[in-house]
């Protein structure tokens, strides 16, 4: 029978595999890529690469959570979809950041997470609830862990998340979609935000933007668009930080939108996103 909810697995544990996995599987396309970067395919347009890394990244994470916990499934960003027995399916980004990847840049990592579809407290839009997870930043050596109920850990020691602050003194990061179309509206989101905080931030990596919020480095994050592999683990990082992570009036957070900040930051950011759209008639 399939465990009806996170009360029949050990989060600390998965939270454990998954940084073993995340770390390594870092650590092979960081060396990877001092060799070199070759495109394999593009997906929604150009600027949506996938590498020969992240396959092999993606076979590689495969291979190892499946040996460790054979009856879970497994939905990876570059095809992998294995339905499980357990109540536990990993959700992995083998390279969350591929475009830094391609450029060298620093922002890329590897996510890797534990989830559950009970449709308890923290179930995003896309059904699942992450129980543990773990990025890995190769480049900059970290790696950020939570499992649920048990806080959030940059290198193993306790992250708090950010401030509460008002907007203007806010630092706001965000990302952009692939298409035109999507990154057209989300510039006239970010015209009507700019003049409302002290700064914005574009890092290229969602799972990167929420450890940086769990870690209390930048003050809020938003974004359309995201998939779940984007942030299933770093969604639950900032949640177990200490941060409010929401959808925009009343919907989970996911695709449609993730809005993630201390709490009353969060919500006065929501209530600006939320008349942006309103005044693109969305």
């Amino acid at each position: 029978m399939t465990p009806a909810n996170s009360h029949s697995h050990d989060a600390r544990m998965l939270a454990n595999l998954a940084a073993d996995v995340a770390r390594s599987v870092g650590t092979e396309i960081h060396s990877i890529r001092a060799s070199g970067v070759e495109i394999a395919d593009t997906k929604t347009s150009l600027a949506d690469v996938v590498t020969r890394a992240d396959q092999r990244a993606e076979s590689l994470a495969q291979r190892a959570l499946l040996t460790a916990r054979p009856d879970d499934g497994l939905l990876g960003e570059e095809g992998a979809h294995i339905v499980g027995s357990s109540g536990i399916t990993w959700v992995v980004d083998p390279i969350d950041g591929t475009v830094n990847y391609l450029y060298d840049l620093p922002f890329y990592g590897v996510s890797v997470a534990a989830t559950v579809t009970d449709g308890a407290e923290g179930t995003m839009e896309d059904g699942r609830r992450a129980i543990a997870g773990a990025v890995y930043l190769p480049v900059f050596d970290e790696i950020y862990t939570a499992w649920e109920h048990g806080g959030s850990y940059l290198g193993g020691e306790p992250i708090h998340g950010p401030s509460e602050k008002p907007l203007e003194t806010t630092l706001l990061a965000t990302g952009f979609g692939y298409t035109p179309e999507r990154r057209t509206e989300q510039v006239r989101i970010l015209q009507t935000l700019l003049p409302q905080v002290r700064d914005i931030r574009r890092m290229g990596s969602a799972a990167a933007d929420l450890c940086m919020l769990a870690a209390g480095r930048i003050d809020a994050y938003y974004e359309r668009g995201l998939n779940p592999w984007d942030y299933a683990a770093a969604a639950l990082i900032a949640r177990e930080a200490g941060a409010s992570v929401r959808g925009l009036d009343g919907a989970n957070p996911g695709t449609s939108m993730l809005i993630a900040a201390a709490p009353n930051t969060a919500s006065e950011l929501h209530a600006q996103i939320s008349q942006a759209y309103s005044s693109l008639g969305e």
